[in-house]
């Protein structure tokens, strides 16, 4: 064997594991069948703009352990998540805050909003939702699910409301305070110069293959190395034993605009269901020293996944749950294997949490 680890995906997991082995003085080679590292994080620098390829990507976290792990490769600036929601011309902030109560019912103070949300919700006489639409009145009342939350999460899940199981919304965050920060989180920012940076350094001392398919290569691939670090698809991997799980996909569609400022905001929503796209994406916003005279903004398109098409978010119903644990307990079986990402562990992970999960994979396997 030449290499100790095949890790298939130069993302944020991939490149994690490959610089903690490499410093243990493993060999690693890191395979990618695109044409770049950094996975779904990727940014390019077009017109001295860092663009976020496949979506918007805040880092934040609350564990000071992932905190100061990440600074060790880069700088970060100081960027607070702030969204805001555009619902047929009218304006609002996110998450659902006292700015964003005010601007539906005029009200001033947190007594005045939590009452208002209380008589929508007793209005609605939801004891028990059977629905994604009936959950959210029930926690939120009719008025904010009806601009900020139904057309958004149809699109997203390109089904109806009421066709949706209530437990894909457990809540929906609501704050009684003046404060339009997204995130509860002790540690956010953006990293300069964007995430491709970070991965590079990752990956500085692994050797790197990019526009490599793993399974058109695969033969000869597996008889490379002693152990595979797998991020993609587990039941592509087992080749669909199990049956197919399902996933969402996303489609892009950005432009350099020859203007300086196009929405005052880094990440602006849509949430009428007759907007096909979710969200328009300003990536000069996640910065603050940006000098270009132009902008460049990215349209956000939720689609259906089929294969070939690259799969976003697993959609961790119980069905697909009960698929994947059976693509889990077969993988004990082997012991050369390792699945890690939202793909291999067919789970829904912010990225800290993918760090988190690939430190504790290192340790164990050390």
């Amino acid at each position: 064997m030449k290499y100790d680890y095949l890790i298939v995906g130069a993302g944020l997991f991939g490149a994690v594991f490959a610089y903690e082995m490499t410093k243990r003085g493993k060999k690693c080679l890191v395979i990618d069948a695109r044409e770049h590292i950094g996975g779904n994080i990727y940014t390019e620098n077009i017109e001295g703009i860092n663009v976020h390829k496949y979506g918007a990507h805040i880092f934040h976290t609350s564990n000071k352990k992932v905190w100061n792990y990440v600074n060790n490769f880069t700088e970060f600036n100081r960027y607070t998540n702030s969204p805001i929601a555009i619902y047929k011309d009218e304006l609002y902030n996110l998450p659902f805050n006292m700015n964003t109560f005010n601007k539906l019912w005029g009200v001033i103070t947190p007594k005045e909003a939590k009452e208002k949300i209380e008589q929508e919700k007793k209005a609605a006489g939801i004891s028990i939702p059977n629905n994604l639409e009936e959950q959210a009145i029930s926690l939120v009342g009719k008025t904010i699910y009806e601009k900020l939350v139904k057309g958004y999460t149809e699109k997203q899940w390109g089904r109806k409301a009421n066709e949706l199981p209530s437990f894909i919304i457990k809540r929906l965050p609501v704050r009684f305070t003046y404060d339009n920060n997204y995130f509860n989180d002790l540690y956010q920012g953006i990293p300069i110069g964007g995430y491709t940076k970070i991965i590079e350094k990752m990956l500085e001392k692994a050797e790197v293959r990019l526009n490599t398919d793993f399974f058109e290569n695969r033969e000869k691939l597996e008889e490379i190395a002693e152990k595979i670090v797998f991020t993609g698809m587990i039941d592509k991997f087992y080749d669909y034993k199990f049956g197919e799980l399902e996933y969402r996909s996303l489609r892009f569609e950005s432009k350099i605009l020859e203007e300086e400022n196009f929405q005052g905001n880094a990440v602006v929503n849509y949430t009428e269901y007759e907007i096909p796209y979710t969200r328009i994406i300003e990536h000069k916003h996640f910065e603050f020293d940006v000098e270009s005279k132009k902008t460049i903004i990215t349209k956000e398109y939720p689609d259906a996944w089929v294969r070939g098409k690259e799969p976003y978010y697993p959609i961790n119903d119980e069905k697909n749950n009960a698929i994947y644990e059976k693509y889990k307990e077969y993988s004990k079986k082997y012991n050369n294997i390792i699945f890690g990402g939202r793909l291999g562990k067919y789970k829904y992970y912010d990225m800290d949490k993918v760090i988190l999960d690939a430190l504790e994979c290192v340790e164990k396997e050390m």
